[in-house]
């Protein structure tokens, strides 16, 4: 009776552990339950990101450099060719990243996407429907170039999106990971220590890997674009993840580098187009006059007139430097007037007169020769009678100003409002004012001025205004 009563006390203690032991766990495993559904909902969601940004890096890297040499190719009839495919395919993948993305700028970006590459299309069928070459290259240049550089920058954009949409998800991963594992972590001390060892084993297995991808997009999304080592994990989610993350990078790098060698051509194929400012008419034309003034016996002023030519040439070349003192930019002026006075004798004389306190200073190259050039072909030339160049250089504390000013034929209001906003538009039918304008702008940005004043039958000012630096980088404007 004893034992029976004994076992029915002991059958009883353990039901009622049991029942306690049952009722704490109930709500922990819901807890848990709760806990991990939120993160399984956050890592559907950083899977799909994260697929988005592996789809979007296998965009076509050479997609603007394809399609303009393509349609370059057909304008010029090199071609019968034009890359809807490239286009269709852009648009494809635009569509597929539109359906699995839910931000508001990613999917603005790839509705952009979208709609630029009708537009593209649209421009291919017109460039296809038209007839004269000059048309269809200014559509290529005007609209077709564009489309494809938005394109790719708005691949770009979406991908810098997606990728800060990642980090925000990975910050709540990592926000309710600490959390399960500090609940863990305490009713493993208080239940079954056996079970924290496990426990703590698999959650690092886990968020470690995530800790330091979102390091990683972190630093990213700061600048950081240096090759790394992909995370070292056993899923093979995370692995892919961290790779295509790696990847990703791996093609900013060679994009960047990409655009920066297009930038070093573009700029040098503008200073070579500067440096054709010398005319080979120019060049025929003093030989000529040296050979006649040879022929009649004038060779003092031949003699000197070679002299000039040779130190016009040597200013020209300058050692290969594109920036140049203003002293030696006034020995180049000077060589060329002189040249210049001989075949223009009866209507030109000139006078320069540059404050020798900012001789020192730099400038571009070839910065007054266009605006004297200007002064000579249009001022000039046209009206009848002799006229006076005068090339000036003053300075206050801050800035130095430079005037090309002629006595020539002047402009009235309108054909002077036309070249202004030619000039500043960095319209190329005013090659040597545009380019002498753009190249100070390169070097100056927003510190330096330009400006033409003219009167109608009494001559016209073109003026510079640039800062008083004492060093510039040769190298700014290359």
């Amino acid at each position: 009776m004893t034992f029976l009563r004994s076992r029915l006390n002991r059958n009883t203690v353990q039901g009622k552990m049991s029942r306690l032991i049952l009722q704490m766990f109930i709500p922990i495993v819901l807890i848990l339950l709760i806990i991990f559904a939120m993160i399984l909902t956050r890592n559907i969601i950083f899977a799909s990101v994260s697929g988005n940004i592996v789809k979007a890096s296998g965009f076509n890297q050479n997609f603007k450099n394809e399609v303009d040499l393509q349609m370059y190719l057909y304008v010029s009839g090199s071609s019968d060719k034009i890359p809807y495919d490239d286009v269709s395919s852009a648009k494809q993948l635009a569509e597929e990243l539109l359906t699995n993305t839910t931000d508001p700028d990613s999917r603005k970006a790839m509705n952009n996407v979208l709609t630029l590459c009708d537009n593209l299309s649209g421009y291919m069928r017109r460039i296809e429907q038209t007839k004269r070459y000059d048309e269809r290259m200014n559509q290529l240049e005007t609209n077709i170039y564009g489309i494809t550089q938005l394109i790719e920058d708005y691949i770009y954009s979406y991908l810098y999106y997606e990728a800060g949409e990642m980090a925000e998800i990975q910050k709540q991963l990592d926000y309710w990971l600490t959390f399960e594992i500090a609940f863990v972590v305490v009713i493993a001390a208080i239940v079954i220590p056996i079970v924290m060892r496990s426990s703590l084993k698999l959650s690092r297995s886990i968020t470690d890997p995530i800790m330091e991808m979102s390091s990683r997009v972190e630093e990213i999304g700061g600048g950081d674009l240096s090759p790394r080592t992909p995370v070292q994990t056993d899923d093979t989610s995370l692995t892919l993840l961290s790779t295509g993350i790696e990847d990703m990078v791996s093609r900013i790098n060679q994009q960047m580098e990409i655009n920066r060698q297009e930038q070093i051509k573009i700029r040098d194929i503008e200073m070579s187009l500067i440096q054709a400012q010398i005319n080979p008419h120019f060049l025929y034309n003093t030989l000529d006059a040296i050979v006649w003034l040879i022929e009649i016996g004038k060779n003092d002023q031949a003699e000197q007139m070679v002299t000039s030519l040779s130190s016009y040439f040597r200013s020209f070349l300058s050692d290969g430097r594109s920036i140049v003192t203003i002293g030696e930019e006034k020995k180049h002026v000077s060589s060329y007037l002189e040249i210049q006075q001989v075949r223009y004798r009866d209507i030109m004389e000139f006078d320069i007169k540059i404050d020798p306190e900012i001789e020192g200073y730099k400038l571009p190259k070839m910065t007054l020769q266009p605006l004297v050039e200007n002064a000579i072909y249009h001022g000039l030339k046209p009206k009848r009678g002799k006229g006076r160049i005068t090339v000036s250089g003053t300075c206050d504390d801050h800035t130095i100003t430079l005037e090309v000013r002629d006595t020539g034929l002047g402009m009235d209001e309108g054909t002077l409002a036309d070249l202004k906003k030619r000039v500043l538009s960095e319209d190329t039918t005013s090659f040597g004012l545009t380019s002498a304008y753009k190249r100070l702008k390169l070097l100056y940005g927003d510190e330096c001025s330009f400006d033409v004043k003219s009167t109608p039958g009494e001559g016209t000012s073109i003026s510079i205004t640039i800062p008083r630096k004492a060093e510039i980088d040769n190298e700014t404007i290359l």
